[in-house]
């Protein structure tokens, strides 16, 4: 769709510290001939004293007025709008033509300063979080900080890098090293290098980017944030390993997997594989005084599952540092299995668990891939006969600017499979309590 008559295009210009100098010669022009500029207060200080004859008009920091600030423009007849960097990358263009119209813009970008950042401290960036703090929900970002290797973070001038490493390090978040990128490209530029304590000192000039980097080896904090649930707790409940995050077994899969095992108080669970025990955990608030035998063979994995029980306050959870199924011999007969994270040894795993389990009791499995999928469905079906089996695809919703978009989390397999009693169907089973 073309520009109504009488209306411009507004040229969204990318520019860095140096201003006008590190424009191309027709995007130079292009500036100095503007009789409007729009952009931040600090974007349009990196022109003063250039452009004389243009107007200048700062932009909202609410979106929908920016909107009407820009639309507003398109009267003019060479409006211009500067933005720091790389429009498109956090940039308030992305915003502008989904609400304007791609036809009614022309971007020129810069160097992007994150990307300048990245070079500086001579890491790579395309495995960073990245995001600009203008506008964002600060718990939302913590959460993201926290299970990331590396961050790369635009400023704001609402949460400044000493305000930011405080509430990081109020979360336990302290396993960081961090870099402030300040003036990148010109004589006076500085990068520098602190703990997040000492961060929490300083200030900076407010045209900057941090990068925080990961201290190598250093396990995930859990979220502090929120009350804890009986079951189905969102994963950054639990602190978690690394380079190993994400193998825990997801939220909304834990609480299917605790429903199918059909837990009560005083019966004994096995968690085989348990990694950082969010299911053991969890299973353990159910079944109290009941006990569950988190087994694990990696050291590192069992400090989760005590830290992890500390911070839950269950007293009921013995961990077992072993490797199934060796390891599953001399533990109690349970009244409920749930395997997960055992690879290629899920056939005798399922078979040796399946023998110990009590009749009646359930065996829950969790697998992630389709080989793994068929292996465990032959091994249960031979063992009970019947095997339940759900396939699990998940997205969750985010909220982004004004919208909410759903992102997309592994896909799984969970099977349940139920040891025969020798009783009749509906015959000496468990009633569930009626209301009088």
């Amino acid at each position: 769709m073309e520009p109504k008559t009488g209306e411009s295009k507004i040229w969204i210009v990318g520019i860095g510290d140096d201003g006008l100098a590190g424009l191309n010669e027709s995007t130079r022009r292009r500036v100095e001939a503007a009789d409007l500029l729009l952009g931040s207060a600090a974007t349009l200080r990196l022109l003063d004293g250039q452009v004389p004859q243009a107007r200048r008009e700062v932009l909202d920091a609410d979106m929908l007025r920016a909107v009407e600030q820009v639309r507003a423009a398109r009267a003019m007849e060479r409006p211009v709008l500067v933005s720091y960097g790389d429009p498109l990358f956090f940039g308030i263009s992305r915003y502008l033509t989904t609400r304007l119209g791609k036809d009614a813009f022309e971007v020129v970008p810069h160097v992007s300063s994150m990307q300048l950042a990245f070079a500086r401290i001579k890491e790579s960036w395309d495995d960073a979080y990245l995001t600009s703090l203008e506008g964002k929900r600060v718990e939302l970002v913590l959460d993201r900080i926290r299970t990331a290797e590396k961050v790369g973070l635009f400023a704001s001038s609402e949460l400044p890098p000493k305000r930011l490493a405080r509430l990081l390090l109020d979360q336990g978040i302290d396993y960081f090293r961090a870099y402030v990128c300040e003036h990148l490209g010109q004589p006076d530029e500085r990068v520098t290098q602190v703990e997040l304590t000492e961060l929490a000192e300083l200030d900076f000039d407010p045209l900057h980017v941090l990068i925080l980097i990961r201290t190598p080896g250093r396990p995930d904090r859990a979220a502090r944030r929120a009350r804890l649930l009986l079951f189905g707790n969102p994963d950054d409940r639990f602190t978690q390993s690394r380079p190993r995050r994400g193998l825990i077994t997801q939220a909304e899969v834990r609480a299917i997997a605790l429903a199918q095992l059909d837990l009560r108080p005083g019966r004994v669970v096995w968690d085989v594989g348990a990694g950082s025990g969010s299911v053991a955990i969890e299973a353990a608030q159910l079944v109290a005084p009941g006990l569950v035998y988190a087994i694990e063979p990696d050291p590192a994995e069992l400090a989760l599952i005590e830290t992890n029980a500390e911070r839950f306050g269950v007293a009921n959870v013995r961990l077992v540092a072993g490797r199934a199924p060796e390891s599953l011999g001399d533990l109690p007969a349970p009244d409920a299995v749930f395997v997960g994270g055992v690879g290629r040894l899920a056939a005798p795993v399922l078979r040796t668990a399946f023998a110990r389990l009590k009749p009646g009791g359930t065996l829950v499995a969790n697998v992630a891939t389709i080989d793994a999928l068929a292996t465990s469905h032959q091994v249960l079906k031979s063992l009970a006969g019947e095997v339940r089996i759900w396939s699990i695809q998940l997205a969750r919703g985010v909220e982004q600017l004004e919208r909410v978009r759903f992102q997309a989390v592994n896909p799984t397999f969970l099977l349940a499979a139920t040891k025969p009693d020798g009783r009749e169907p509906g015959v000496g089973l468990e009633e569930p309590g009626r209301l009088a």
